[in-house]
């Protein structure tokens, strides 16, 4: 049964068709926006590559090297913490706590 589901699944994922969006458009800025916006230039309009560079220097929009280190720490901190955790399937009673009238039963 499990078999036929995941075939079932694989052949609808399969024949699914790409997702279509919107265009997008820039503004005079060359940032994305909107298309029908106040601010947004014509459909195809793109900003000119060398103007595109110079703002993006003039922004200072550079990678903190610092932060980068930080998420970097982050992400594997996070992950030796959840490698540290404690083995747990479920599958065996010593896996759970006594509940509530295990050890009494009544007739």
């Amino acid at each position: 049964m499990r078999r036929f589901l995941l075939a079932i699944a694989i052949l609808l994922s399969a024949s699914a068709g790409p997702a279509l969006a919107a265009p997008t458009c820039q503004d005079v800025n060359g940032s994305v926006a909107r298309c029908g916006t106040p601010g947004a230039m014509p459909l195809g309009w793109k900003l000119p590559d060398e103007e595109y560079d110079r703002r993006q220097a003039a922004l200072g929009n550079d990678t903190d090297p610092h932060a980068l280190l930080h998420a970097i720490i982050l992400v594997a901190s996070l992950l030796a913490i959840i490698a540290l955790l404690p083995d747990f399937d479920g599958r065996s009673d010593v896996d759970w706590d006594e509940q509530e009238g295990d050890g009494r039963r009544r007739r």
